[in-house]
Formats: C-alpha cells, structure tokens, sequence
C-alpha cells in the first residue's frame, strides 16, 4: 500500500502567508472598531487582540506593539485618502484657488468625519511614526498640489514650492484644533482654515 504524503512546505506556504494577512487584516479592523467606539486609550494592543480573537502570544508574532499597529492602520487610512484627494483635484477642471483649495479640505474634513479612528491617529502626536507618515503625507501632497496650480495658471511659476507646504501645514494645524472642538470637525474652524489658506495662496497669484 502507499503511504499518504503529506504537504510539502512550498505547498503550505501559501495557506500560511494567507492565514497571516488575515490575521493582520483581522488586526487592524480589531484596532480601527476600538479607536472609533472607545477613543485612543482602549486600543491597546491586549484589547485589539481580544476583540480580533487573536491569543496575546501570538498578537506579538505580527505586530511586536501597538505603535506599530497605530503605523500601519494609518497608512491604510493615507492610502485612501490620497485617492479621494487625487480624485477630486484629476476630476474637475478647477479654475479658481477656491475650487482647488476645496478639492483638498472637503475629502479630508468628510473622511475624518466618517473615520474617527483616523483622527484619533492623525492629531495630537501620539508617536514620532505617526507624525513621520503624516509630514510624509504632506509634504507629498503639497509638491503634488504645488505642480497642479502652476500648470493650471492659478499661481505663477515663480511660486516657492514652501508656500504649498506652509499651507498644508497651517491647514494641518486648523483641522487639528477644529476636531479637537468638536468629534464632527467645527465648521466654522474649518472654514477659516479654508480662508487662511485661499488668502495666503492668492498672493502667489499668477
């Protein structure tokens, strides 16, 4: 009679790297239902396993602490943002800094209304990897923002790319205090934010 061969390694590998995403996804979704319904603090790494029905023990196998789990569901949250931010500006022809200027604050104030695990994330300085992903993210989008506005002629060419980055950084800073007042985000702080940076970025004017 022959003998039953049992799966090699190479044929398991794939069901284990699957089971791990799984688990890293189950993670993740454990930590952003945690962040939203509980805030910052009850998201520990303890707390994320429980809810994602994952052993302590093995908690420590894909994410070694929690600030490397804040990490990566941040950069999930980036990586739809710049979507929707990427949408906005490719998918109308704005031509005024009013429209450009809304092409970025709209998708940003809804997707932080509709995600405050995000906001719990992007603010209030909760590690130096955050504030790292977030400038990253700025800083990105800023040079982005800065090309569209001199091809379209809504600034002049001279225009420093520092000023994009100021902007992104005074309207950073507003949204900041805006979300701090109110979970939703105070319209009326995120409308001065709005004018602020409309103002500053007309007397770059082409």
């Amino acid at each position: 009679m022959f003998e039953k061969k049992s799966a090699s390694p190479a044929s398991a590998r794939p069901a284990v790297q699957r089971r791990g995403m799984e688990r890293r996804r189950a993670i993740l979704d454990a930590a952003e239902a945690l962040l939203r319904e509980q805030g910052y603090e009850a998201a520990t790494l303890k707390a994320v396993g429980e809810r994602a029905g994952i052993p302590a023990a093995s908690m420590y196998h894909y994410f070694p602490d929690r600030h490397q789990v804040d990490a990566e569901l941040l950069r999930r949250h980036l990586r739809v943002i710049e979507e929707l931010v990427t949408a906005a500006l490719e998918g109308s022809s704005l031509s005024t800094l009013r429209e450009a200027a809304d092409a970025v604050i709209d998708p940003l104030r809804d997707y932080f209304r509709e995600h405050p695990s995000c906001v719990e994330l992007w603010f209030s300085g909760r590690s130096e990897a955050l504030a790292v992903l977030v400038r990253e993210f700025d800083a990105a989008q800023a040079d982005r923002f800065w090309r569209l506005l001199v091809e379209r002629g809504l600034v002049s060419a001279d225009t420093p790319r520092l000023a994009l980055q100021l902007a992104f950084e005074v309207g950073n800073r507003l949204f900041d205090v805006a979300f701090r007042q109110s979970p939703a985000g105070d319209d009326a702080t995120i409308d001065e934010a709005r004018r602020m940076v409309i103002a500053y970025l007309k007397t770059y004017a082409a």
